[in-house]
């Protein structure tokens, strides 16, 4: 499984964009950890929402962890909530945490800079930029319902606050939507 995430610069805006080179998916290979033993929490009582066993096969929680996350002066974790039945947005890719990784490296770079996510997805390089504050807005495309409630779930989750803004995309769109003129004027 092949793909890339492009960064764009211009003053202090920053795009990521999400191009995947391969319909076809690998064994993911990554160090994580399963918050709640994997399992979603219904209500204060902590005990197990109930799902289908098709839906617990295919959901899971990854935990990435950002420098020294024991000491929350040095560091954090995101959790993301991943459902493999899905062919693209919603598990995260490895270069979602390459991206992530170099974000947390750079962090002086994005701290109030402006960040657009395009094809968010799972949202994880999005939410460490808004970990290390920028002001962030998630993207994914508007037909796609269920990736774009899935980011707000990851929002919430990790109690960080994005800006979502669904897009319409086509061959000939722009982005008018947003005031930046670097970002006003990409074409996907």
């Amino acid at each position: 499984m092949s793909c890339i995430h492009l960064l764009l610069k211009s003053n202090k805006s920053i795009v990521f964009y999400f191009f995947p080179f391969t319909n076809q998916r690998g064994k993911k290979k990554s160090n994580w950890e399963v918050p709640n033993g994997g399992m979603e929490v219904n209500g204060d009582d902590g005990e197990p929402a109930a799902k289908s066993p098709a839906e617990e096969e295919m959901t899971t929680f990854s935990r990435h962890n950002f420098g020294n996350s024991g000491n929350t002066d040095d560091g954090f974790s995101v959790t993301i909530i991943e459902n493999m039945k899905e062919e693209y947005g919603l598990f995260v890719w490895p270069c979602s945490i390459v991206l992530a990784e170099y974000i947390w490296q750079q962090k002086s770079r994005f701290t109030g800079a402006t960040v657009v996510e395009l094809g968010a997805g799972t949202s994880l390089p999005g939410l460490v930029a808004a970990k290390v504050g920028a002001v962030v807005t998630l993207t994914d495309d508007s037909s796609r319902v269920e990736v774009v409630t899935h980011m707000r779930r990851q929002c919430d989750l990790n109690d960080i606050k994005c800006k979502l803004t669904p897009l319409k995309t086509s061959s000939n769109s722009t982005h008018q939507g947003f005031k930046d003129p670097f970002i006003r004027n990409i074409r996907v």
